[in-house]
């Protein structure tokens, strides 16, 4: 059992360092002709992020921003809210509330990374229309994967 839960804590930890790591890079979009790639903050164009974005005043990134972010903080207050019921929790309990914050970060991630899809991940809106995911999408992805597993696996778990 506490390997278990030491593999779920090292999963979750690794997960919020994804969520920081793909929110912050701006590897989003990257085109396949030129050195450049969009992210959700900024342009890059041959190491050079300096540019804004064409399309930051529209409100389906700023969604996109939103949710990311809000993802993190759910994911940050699951961790410490699981650390703090393992060690006041009494035997045979279940970490409800760790497992519930971390299904509204799943939910967050969700929401975000399918608006990002569904408006920007064609290459159309951010200039290139010849380009491949980068690999700040995938992580987020990969998040989504990763946090609904913990936060099943926390709701199912009991403290022995």
């Amino acid at each position: 059992m506490l390997v278990l839960l030491a593999g779920i804590f090292v999963v979750h930890i690794a997960t919020v360092i994804m969520l920081f790591v793909s929110t912050i890079a701006n590897v989003w979009v990257v085109s396949d002709f030129e050195r450049a790639s969009v992210g959700l903050w900024k342009n890059c164009t041959a190491g050079n992020c300096n540019e804004g974005l064409v399309y930051a005043h529209e409100d389906a990134l700023k969604a996109v921003q939103a949710f990311m972010i809000l993802s993190i903080i759910f994911s940050v207050i699951s961790l410490m809210v699981f650390v703090f019921q393992l060690f006041t929790m009494e035997k045979g309990n279940r970490f409800f509330l760790s497992g519930a914050t971390m299904l509204v970060c799943w939910l967050c991630i969700l929401v975000g990374a399918s608006i990002y899809t569904h408006h920007y991940a064609d290459g159309n809106r951010t200039m290139y229309t010849k380009s491949h995911h980068g690999y700040s999408f995938i992580l987020t992805w990969i998040c989504f994967c990763f946090s609904f597993i913990i936060g099943i696996l926390y709701l199912v778990l009991r403290k022995k």
